[in-house]
């Protein structure tokens, strides 16, 4: 890699965790570049000519500029760790699962109640708190004498449920049921090249 990566970001977003977390983990050489969300930097010029949708984060790899932090997640692991997503026709169709609960589930059950109690945002906080618990009995039901998400070994699936379930508690979402869970959490700590996202409250399980 002739240049570093930018990850274009907010500190405490998860989505641009997830980014982070897997460049840090991968140990793909990057430079994180924050965008001022609360001054509005992602809804102006020149942000928007990265990404229209006006959202963190951002990838751009030379010519190559990708929102959406899932796809980025391919990419990442395609180009530059493909270890972390295999050609496995199962495997990857498993962990392709698990972006969507990601994107779905998780997006809309501890990512939306911790933007609720971190960002005030105008949202249900008890319907993202029966998400959150919903996605979380699974969750933990899947990892019941699992080490991963998928295989034997940390994919991106991994990295990309990690930020929010692990931030849970900032949106008033109790882990303590789940010890499967949050055995899974602290293996990811555990890994090489891990950074953690900054805490917004007390309350944050290990």
């Amino acid at each position: 890699m002739s240049e570093k990566i930018k990850i274009y970001g907010f500190p405490l977003s998860g989505h641009a965790h997830r980014v982070e977390l897997f460049a840090a983990l991968a140990d793909i050489p990057y430079e994180y570049v924050t965008v001022d969300l609360a001054a509005g930097e992602h809804r102006q010029e020149p942000f928007l000519n990265l990404n229209p949708f006006g959202q963190v984060p951002v990838l751009e790899d030379g010519e190559t500029v990708l929102a959406d932090a899932n796809a980025i997640l391919v990419y990442l692991s395609k180009k530059y760790a493909p270890d972390w997503l295999p050609e496995d026709p199962a495997a990857a169709a498993e962990i392709q699962r698990f972006l969507s609960v990601a994107a779905g589930e998780i997006r809309f059950g501890p990512a939306m109640a911790r933007l609720i109690t971190v960002f005030n945002a105008p949202q249900d906080a008890e319907r993202a708190k029966e998400v959150s618990g919903w996605a979380f009995e699974r969750l933990e039901q899947h990892l019941e004498g699992r080490e991963w998400l998928v295989g034997r070994k940390p994919t991106v699936a991994d990295v990309s449920i990690y930020s929010y379930t692990a931030h849970a508690p900032e949106g008033n979402v109790d882990l303590t049921p789940y010890p499967s869970i949050r055995a899974w959490l602290a293996r990811v700590q555990a890994l090489p090249g891990f950074v953690a996202m900054p805490e917004t409250k007390a309350g944050l399980v290990a």
